[in-house]
């Protein structure tokens, strides 16, 4: 018998830090800046924090290591490593473990100061004897293999992931706290530096440092700690390959699968969502996780994207920070998406306000399209 987590769970504080360049912390200083400001939102401290969810991309026991930073001892640490997925899996996790009673606060953190430590995109993956010996430039290579893809098989142009990046920069430059907020057209994006064909540098994630932190409870105690609780009401996760070699298809991601699931536990469909926050490490994510998560047919995301759809005014708000084209992506920008989703169900996202949005999708990504992972979050009124 499936344990049914609709609503039972809240989201009753959000924050970021460091957004952009934070010179001279480390990882650890940013998680940590960000975690006491998201507490201290819900009058919490870090001592009452018993479900710890964490990790940095430059500690692999990162869980440990932050329970030692903050001075706490916690009853259950989770130091999951799936990519920029693994935060919407925390949430998930975190919902499970607050439910069953084995948690009653949950911290779910990261920070990363990769600008200012490398100052490029890293690479992401180990070395392979498929892979490897064509000397790919991972991960930008692996999503390049599945653009080209997705353009010969469905007629998608370079004009529709321009697209896709245009829209974010058009969002981010609603966002005061987006790290990159001048002007962006199609011709920009198009005549761009190709880093792996057909991607071209603006098709591509920012390298930036940053950190975000949310604090979740039990639905009987959000009411406590906030005014506007955000509920889980839904939550599903599936991974279909490591490398990019062994994706079953290019132009279908697992986010099919998760996003179905957590439909079905949050009892709406995509026409149902006000806001979409899909992790666009690169600009055929989008397109991709627009069609898997079925907000359009597959093969259609490039057209449904065209004449700025996505962007301010269009006909699905997605991204409404800028993502991780414009405004922020430390390595892994999976918590963002679900702090964005709170401010924009709180009222508190500015003037990228969208008006009356009650329905938000979390949609995290890991690996080289691997991991997928779907968060569906809504206000009092979804419940």
């Amino acid at each position: 018998m499936e344990f049914n987590l609709r609503g039972r769970t809240a989201l009753v504080a959000g924050a970021t830090y460091g957004i952009g360049e934070a010179p001279g912390l480390s990882s650890m200083d940013l998680a940590a800046r960000a975690s006491v400001d998201a507490l201290a939102q819900a009058g919490l401290k870090p001592g009452d924090v018993d479900g710890l969810f964490v990790c940095t991309p430059d500690d692999m026991l990162s869980g440990l290591t932050f329970a030692e930073y903050l001075g706490i001892n916690p009853r259950f640490t989770d130091n999951n490593r799936s990519g920029g997925s693994a935060f919407e899996i925390y949430a998930h996790t975190a919902a499970m473990a607050l439910c069953t009673g084995q948690i009653d606060v949950a911290l779910i953190a990261y920070g990363s100061n990769q600008r200012s430590a490398a100052g490029k995109l890293v690479q992401s993956s180990r070395p392979s004897p498929w892979e490897s010996p064509y000397r790919p430039m991972n991960p930008v290579s692996s999503y390049a293999l599945a653009a080209a893809r997705h353009m010969h098989q469905y007629g998608t142009k370079r004009e529709h992931l321009a697209e896709v990046a245009v829209a974010a920069r058009k969002w981010a430059q609603l966002n005061p706290d987006a790290y990159m907020r001048t002007p962006l057209s199609i011709d920009d994006v198009m005549g761009a530096r190709l880093v792996s064909d057909p991607l071209s540098v603006r098709d591509c994630c920012l390298v930036t440092d940053g950190a975000a932190a949310v604090v979740m409870v039990r639905a009987e105690r959000a009411r406590d700690l906030t005014d506007k609780p955000v509920y889980l009401l839904g939550a599903a996760s599936a991974t279909s390959h490591r490398e990019i070699a062994n994706m079953p298809d290019l132009t279908v991601t697992a986010a099919a699968q998760s996003g179905r699931r957590a439909y079905e536990m949050a009892g709406v469909k995509a026409g149902d969502i006000d806001v979409a926050m899909l992790y666009d490490a690169f600009t055929i994510n989008t397109i991709l996780f627009l069609e898997d998560l079925g907000f359009c047919p597959k093969g259609e995301g490039g057209r449904f994207v065209s004449d700025g759809a996505i962007a301010p005014g269009g006909r699905l708000a997605v991204n409404t920070n800028g993502g991780g084209l414009s405004c922020v992506h430390p390595g892994m920008y999976g918590l963002f998406l679900i702090e964005e989703s709170m401010r924009q169900l709180t009222g508190r996202a500015g003037e990228r306000q969208i008006p009356g949005a009650k329905l938000a999708i979390a949609h995290g990504n890991g690996g080289v399209l691997s991991s997928q992972a779907t968060v569906i979050l809504g206000t009092e009124e979804t419940l």
